[in-house]
Formats: structure tokens, sequence, C-alpha cells
């Protein structure tokens, strides 16, 4: 019992931390598309994640800084293009309440959510290398992943459907021009780092 809560602690404080898969996860939540499948998309991939870097993938990426390095610019150019799109939305409030435009397609929708899961190299140095290195030093390593990917259903499904909660704060334009800007600059503030990093 006590490697699953420390796993759950520990995976939690890595997920909680504002990151591009966060946000895109709440915009999803406000907009109430795809919720359901975009948590199933961020908890399947954390658990597949934790479960290499449990299994000694952690320790191989850690010898291979040329694999990371190709998911670092590949992830600095997509954070920074949906920076670009964000601010976008943000400077046209026409476009910004639910209904003023038709929901993004389910195969869109989760092909973003793959880009924001797989194209952060964070996401690897987390689950897989950080989170893989801890968990082996736990004498039940695997009750420790089982608390990281618990932490992950947990995290995203509140965070999916616990934002719905804030739409009536979100009923005008006005709002969803703050919600976007502040995307847009955590997305752009990630990229950045991502490409200097």
């Amino acid at each position: 019992m006590g490697s699953l809560l420390a796993g759950f602690g520990f995976s939690l404080a890595l997920i909680v931390a504002i990151g591009a898969q966060n946000a895109f996860v709440l915009r999803q939540g406000l907009r109430r598309e795809h919720v359901l499948p975009v948590v199933a998309v961020c908890v399947t991939a954390d658990a597949a994640l934790m479960t290499a870097g449990i299994a000694g993938l952690g320790a191989v990426l850690a010898d291979a800084p040329a694999v990371l390095t190709a998911v670092r610019w590949g992830g600095a150019a997509f954070l920074l293009g949906y920076a670009l799109l964000a601010a976008r939305r943000a400077l046209r409030p026409a476009a910004l309440t639910p209904l003023d435009r038709p929901p993004a397609t389910l195969r869109a929708t989760l092909l973003a959510c793959l880009a924001f899961t797989f194209l952060n190299p964070h996401v690897y140095l987390d689950t897989v290398v950080l989170l893989g290195t801890v968990a082996h030093h736990d004498p039940n390593r695997w009750a420790f992943g089982g608390g990281a990917a618990t932490a992950s259903l947990v995290w995203f499904t509140g965070l999916g459907f616990g934002a719905r909660r804030l739409a009536p704060l979100l009923a005008r334009p006005a709002a969803w021009r703050v919600v976007d800007g502040a995307i847009a600059a955590v997305m752009a503030a990630l990229g950045v780092s991502l490409a200097v990093g």
C-alpha cells in the first residue's frame, strides 16, 4: 500500500504542473468537445509510458540523446504553431464561445491530443526516465506504477470533466479571449523553452 501511495503522490506532482497537455484537456473540457476520448488517450498514454519506464526503457532513452533532441525540436515547432492558433482565437472574440463554431472532428481532436502527448520531450523525461528510475528503487515497483497510473486517471478525469463547472463563467466571448490568451502564452513559453533548452 505504501508503494501505491508513493507512486500516486509522485505522479500527481509531475502531472499537475501547467503544461501543454493539461491546457489542451482543460480547453476540451470547457468546450465539452470529445472529453472522454481525450481523457482516455491521456490516461492510456501515461500508463503505457510509465510501464515502459518501469520496465527499463528509461535507461535506454537516457543513453540516446539524439532521440530526445529530435522530439524536442518537433515538440517546440508544434507548441509554437498551436500558440499562434490560440492567439488568433484570442484576437477574434466572435470565434471564442463554444457555439460560434462547429466542434472539431474526433479525428482532429485525437491527433492534436496525441501530438500534445508524444511531441513533448518532458513526458518522456517525467514518465519514462524519472518515474521509471524512482520506481526501480521501490521494492514494489509495479505497485508504485499502479499508483502513478491511478494519479493520471484521477487528474485527467477531474480536469476534463470538472472544467464544465467553469462554463457559466466562460459564457461571454471576453472570458474565452482570456482563456485562449493564457493558453497561447503557456504554449509559446513551453515552445521557446524547448527550442532553447
